[in-house]
C-alpha cells in the first residue's frame, strides 16, 4: 500500500492510492472513456479493480493513475495496448537503476503506476 502526502489544505494527510472508491461508471467519466473500454482493460490484465460482496467493480486512484498513463501511450504515441503495458515496465526498469529515459519519453509520469 502507498501513501502520497496530501496538498492543499490537506496538508499532514495521508492518501491511500490503493484504497478502492469509484464505480466504472464514475472512472469512465474520470478518464473519457467507456465502461466497455475499462472491462477490456481489466480482461487484458492491465488494471485489476476489487469487487464488492455484489460483484461491483471499484477502482482505486492508483488504476486511474495507471489507466490514464496507458491511456497518454495509446492516444498520445499511437501504441497498442500490449506496448503501453511494455513500455511502462521498461521505464520503471530505467527509473529504478537510474538510467536516463529517452528525451520523448521523459515527461511521461509512471511513478504511482502499476502494471
Amino acid at each position: 500500500m502507498t501513501r502520497v502526502a496530501a496538498g492543499g489544505d490537506g496538508a499532514g494527510k495521508m492518501l491511500n492510492l490503493d484504497k478502492p472508491l469509484y464505480t466504472i461508471g464514475i472512472t469512465a467519466e474520470v478518464l473519457a472513456t467507456h465502461t466497455r473500454t475499462l472491462m477490456m482493460y481489466e480482461h487484458l490484465g492491465l488494471v485489476v479493480p476489487s469487487r464488492t460482496a455484489t460483484n461491483r467493480r471499484l477502482y482505486s486512484q492508483r488504476d486511474i493513475i495507471t489507466l490514464g498513463a496507458i491511456q497518454r501511450l495509446t492516444r498520445g504515441y499511437g501504441l497498442n495496448l500490449i506496448s503501453a503495458r511494455s513500455l511502462i515496465l521498461c521505464l520503471q526498469l530505467l527509473d529504478a537503476h537510474g538510467i536516463s529515459r529517452p528525451a520523448e519519453l521523459a515527461d511521461i509520469d509512471i511513478e504511482h503506476v502499476k502494471v
